[in-house]
């Protein structure tokens, strides 16, 4: 019924009535009889503000649509006035039709502009909560669609918005959760809060559950070399982990190829679906190995008889070490040839010094270790060896001249020629003189001339000699000239707690014992002697094997203390002893007295 009003007063519109075809007088019998006599009387008030009372704000109605234009659409819910819900409310606002049955919700009698004010989104999650109330637990699994990213996770819509923490998106939680916005997602129900209309979900749960279940089937279902498909989940420097679907197994980097993988990324990405071989099942701990160069036949199958020992052959040079070069002969074969084998004669501190990445050389093979894929290969091999012609070059007793190239505590390097050094022993530098070190002779650069001692081809080295280069005064001259008895003049060039050292002429010391300082007993040789002091000293032995002369001091005071005559008053034994003739004056001379010449070592 349509009403009019008049003043403040709601009157029963006549003319309608009129119109209708109703006589007043059946008209007001009607509406007496139907809302009473009040209504009768004109006065809908009454009846309007009875039917107003049995709606609260807060409740769902349910209205129809009488009305759309461009943002709103208007609805009818048998109130004094009709509601305006925004077409944003509607997932698809096309499909609404004049006459459509909605549910609202009704938040107020009259807003601002004495409309009433309407909700469908609010009614339509009333009614969600409702229906997840009734139809979900804590446990189920649910789908949504992630709507937006709120403070600390993810709201999503699952007929009503329920909130994914951020550390529940994913069994690895992603640098950016954003990503899933849009996605419709599962889930399990964590919680329901029905006082705070609150639910909580995780979606790594779920996840972890049906690993769970698909890890339990799968190991129960695979055996070692079947091939299985998986997906590249993760990438480290030592491998790729495969998702099998349940569990991870590992691809190491040493399986990715047969060739050389410097990173597991050459190979493979995240993302990747790809076909693998199991290689190994560990069920107690819930690991699998897994391969993928074993898909195919290995290129060392026959190895022996493409590459057999001693054979030439070229390859690139792939990677450089500290140690050596590998060098690439085939796809998924290398060889290493050790920075030893890279010059007969040159020193290589670096293989850098000889080659460099991406060169082709030719090598020889030199051994080959089938289980443990080694190829040893050698560079030098490929030209003659040098060290095969020093022997027959250099025969012992060949006198070279070289240049000292380095000096070390036990001897100096001579460059005999380019790439080929021999060794003077620093014994081997003089026949009389100790030398502790070959710097008191020798500085690097000197050129000079040296004897070949001995050549071992095997070990490539060459001994040299500077002292050959004369003969060996023990041999003649210092037995000649310095005989047992004779009485020398030396200087002391060394004191020890054992006694001192003579020197008798360069290059040419006696040891003189404590014992044969004095008659009496001497407890230091400072007591008697002081270093530098000239003494007389008698020779009372000639080691031509030890190269060594004994001396004596007080045998050589006991022949000065004769006459003139050169005989002693107490009868010896011709060693000075008392009794006995005194020694006969020796020396360097061939007249028997003191002498000052020197002979020539």
């Amino acid at each position: 019924m349509c009403l009019v009003e008049d003043s403040e007063t709601h009157m029963v519109d006549f003319n309608l009535i009129e119109e209708i075809g109703l006589e007043e007088s059946l008209a007001n019998e009607m509406i007496r009889e139907a809302l009473g006599a009040e209504a009768a009387e004109g006065d809908m008030d009454v009846v309007l503000g009875s039917a107003i009372q049995k709606f609260k704000s807060g409740e769902i109605l349910q209205g129809t649509v009488v009305g759309l234009n461009k943002d709103y659409v208007v609805i009818d819910v048998g109130l004094k006035s009709e509601g305006q819900v925004s077409k944003t409310e509607f997932e698809d606002s096309g499909d609404v039709a004049i006459g459509d049955e909605i549910e609202v919700l009704l938040e107020s009698l009259e807003d601002g502009d004495g409309s009433v004010a309407l909700s469908k989104r609010k009614a339509d999650r009333i009614r969600g909560w409702e229906k997840i109330l009734h139809s979900r637990n804590e446990g189920d699994v649910i789908e949504g669609r992630v709507m937006r990213k709120i403070k600390g996770g993810l709201l999503v819509d699952i007929g009503v918005p329920v909130f994914l923490p951020a550390s529940q998106v994913d069994i690895r939680r992603p640098s950016d959760i954003g990503e899933f916005i849009g996605r419709t997602i599962r889930a399990l129900v964590l919680k329901i809060d029905e006082e705070r209309r609150n639910i909580v979900i995780s979606r790594r749960r779920l996840i972890e559950d049906e690993r769970e279940d698909a890890k339990m089937k799968l190991m129960t279902s695979v055996n070692e070399g079947d091939l299985i498909r998986g997906t590249v989940t993760n990438i480290a420097d030592f491998g790729a982990f495969i998702d099998l679907g349940g569990i991870d197994g590992l691809l190491h980097i040493t399986d990715m190829s047969w060739g050389r993988v410097n990173h597991p990324s050459e190979i493979v990405r995240i993302g990747d679906e790809i076909e693998v071989k199991i290689l190994n099942i560990d069920r107690d701990k819930e690991k699998i190995a897994l391969g993928l160069k074993q898909k195919e036949t290995s290129p060392w199958e026959e190895i022996e008889g493409k590459y057999p020992v001693n054979s030439r052959v070229k390859g690139n040079v792939v990677n450089l070490m500290s140690y050596g070069a590998f060098v690439r002969l085939e796809e998924g074969i290398e060889g290493l040839v050790h920075i030893s084998e890279m010059s007969w004669t040159r020193r290589v501190n670096h293989p850098s010094e000889v080659t460099s990445v991406g060169d082709e050389i030719e090598v020889v093979v030199l051994d080959i270790n089938k289980e443990k894929l080694e190829i040893s290969l050698g560079m030098k091999q490929i030209e003659v060896n040098p060290w095969e012609l020093v022997a027959e070059k250099y025969p012992p007793g060949t006198i070279i001249e070289g240049t000292v190239r380095n000096l070390a505590n036990y001897g100096a390097f001579i460059e005999i020629e380019p790439g080929i050094d021999g060794l003077l022993h620093v014994s081997d530098i003089s026949w009389t003189k100790k030398i502790a070190h070959p710097n008191e002779v020798l500085k690097k650069g000197d050129d000079i001339k040296c004897v070949v001692v001995d050549v071992d081809q095997e070990k490539q080295r060459v001994g040299l000699g500077l002292k050959q280069l004369e003969e060996d005064p023990w041999l003649e001259a210092i037995p000649n000239a310095y005989r047992p008895g004779m009485i020398v003049r030396g200087t002391i060039t060394k004191i020890t707690n054992f006694g001192v050292f003579v020197q008798l002429e360069e290059g040419l010391e006696g040891l003189l014992h404590i014992s044969e300082l004095a008659d009496e007993k001497v407890e230091t040789p400072q007591d008697v002697v002081t270093s530098g002091d000239e003494v007389d000293v008698k020779i009372l032995r000639v080691d031509t094997d030890d190269r060594k002369i004994g001396l004596s001091l007080k045998r050589a005071q006991w022949g000065d203390s004769g006459d003139e005559s050169g005989t002693d008053p107490m009868p010896g034994d011709g060693d000075g002893e008392p009794g006995t003739d005194l020694p006969k004056r020796g020396g360097m001379d061939d007249h028997g007295a003191m002498g000052t010449d020197k002979i020539e070592l």
